[in-house]
């Protein structure tokens, strides 16, 4: 099996889970290829961020869902595809987490894996 985070990024973000503040969240788009079968994976999970530099992530507030999972290969085409869907499944998953990602407060840049 062959995991590839495709994307991942950091965003501020509310979230009270389980009576603890989060102020951070990772969003990612994974690639898991295994015996001719491709699935792609957003996910999202929201962390305390105390300070600027706390980066620690919990992952009890971790939530998951598959874009795609088929018969086939990783392509940039399909990375690009899955890519584009990552904005309403990542607030779909926040919300079901009781939670929301400021889009337009990244904490750091993107990171692609291409």
């Amino acid at each position: 099996m062959k995991v590839i985070d495709v994307y991942q990024q950091y965003f501020a973000a509310e979230c009270v889970y389980q009576g603890v503040e989060r102020r951070g969240v990772s969003v990612k788009l994974t690639a898991v290829s295994e015996e001719g079968t491709i699935r792609y994976e957003v996910s999202v999970s929201f962390f305390p961020h105390l300070t600027p530099e706390d980066f620690s992530v919990s992952y009890d507030a971790y939530a998951q869902q598959t874009l795609f999972a088929e018969q086939g290969r990783r392509s940039k085409k399909r990375d690009a595809e899955y890519l584009k869907k990552v904005p309403a499944a990542a607030d779909a998953l926040a919300e079901a987490l009781g939670g929301t990602i400021a889009w337009d407060k990244p904490l750091r840049e993107a990171r692609y894996d291409g």
